[in-house]
């Protein structure tokens, strides 16, 4: 395909982000709503004068609030370490492996207490409301690529491929190898592993595989994906009915034009979400 490439690079989005990415808000509620009740029994210790031996109080006839203990300091993983001095310490949330005493200690020293006892929170549903809409915009950047596979899988269909009948997707390289009994061992680097494609497309004579990836930034990396896909893309060639399709887009790739240049001139099929616009996946997928 010819193209100019500063016409095309000039075409790449400023952004792919839709309402949902910045916070997931039916998640933050469903999250939010399956630990409601565990959240209002320890909403009896709010303004307490005497926290710890009701704390204890509450988890001896109610041991399922202690679940909820990391979430309240923004914690979803239910094993938490502590260094405390010389001593250690390996808090299990799911199935409590310490005293009662313990956890009051834990609930203590994390600054738990003082929130509750001092009424510097009024609920806290609505306190981990808000802890939940935190962790997932820490989420976002994961967001990014999976709304970038998204948006190329809206192409896809409308191409005409249809999902687990001509196209797959997230297939690794044996589950390709053993589907189509081809052999891809001709694929180096990081592909020689069991590498999982984010798209398998099998047209009635040829397997596509295409990754994809959004970079709103710059940095080395794109310098190393654009090799990486150059490699991948050239070793594809030699694999009889095997292509290769990368499809990339965003502004960081205006600081690292050079290797993405480059990769397009070796004669990687490199299209744009521009060109997906334009319905180039009909044109090259045959």
């Amino acid at each position: 395909m010819i193209r100019d490439f500063d016409e095309w690079l000039m075409n790449f989005k400023n952004t792919i982000v839709d309402w949902d990415y910045y916070v997931n808000f039916p998640k933050v509620y469903s999250n939010v709503e399956s630990i409601k009740v565990e959240l209002n029994i320890l909403n009896s210790l709010i303004g307490s004068k005497d926290i710890e031996t009701e704390f204890k109080s509450l988890a001896t006839n109610y041991p399922e609030i202690i679940k909820v203990i990391p979430i309240l300091i923004a914690k979803r993983e239910k094993e938490i370490a502590i260094a405390d001095n010389k001593e250690e310490f390996f808090f299990n949330f799911n199935q409590p492996n310490y005293s009662i005493d313990e956890y009051c200690n834990f609930m203590r020293k994390t600054g738990l207490f003082n929130l509750l006892e001092n009424h510097l929170v009024g609920d806290l549903t609505d306190y981990v409301k808000g802890i939940e809409v935190g962790l997932d915009s820490n989420a976002r950047k994961n967001r990014t690529g999976h709304l970038m596979e998204d948006i190329v899988e809206k192409f896809i269909v409308d191409a005409g491929y249809e999902k687990n009948n001509n196209y797959f997707k997230e297939l690794k390289k044996t589950e390709i190898e053993k589907k189509y009994d081809v052999d891809l061992s001709a694929l180096s680097g990081k592909w020689k592993t069991n590498k999982r494609f984010d798209f398998v497309i099998k047209s009635e004579k040829t397997i596509y595989v295409i990754e994809t990836n959004y970079y709103s930034g710059g940095g080395s990396k794109l310098n190393e994906t654009a090799r990486s896909y150059e490699m991948l893309g050239t070793q594809a060639k030699s694999i009889e009915n095997f292509e290769f399709i990368w499809i990339t887009d965003g502004q960081g790739w205006k600081s690292a034009k050079n290797n993405l240049r480059q990769t397009l001139e070796s004669g990687v099929n490199v299209l744009s979400l521009k060109d997906l616009e334009e319905g180039i996946l009909s044109k090259i997928i045959k």
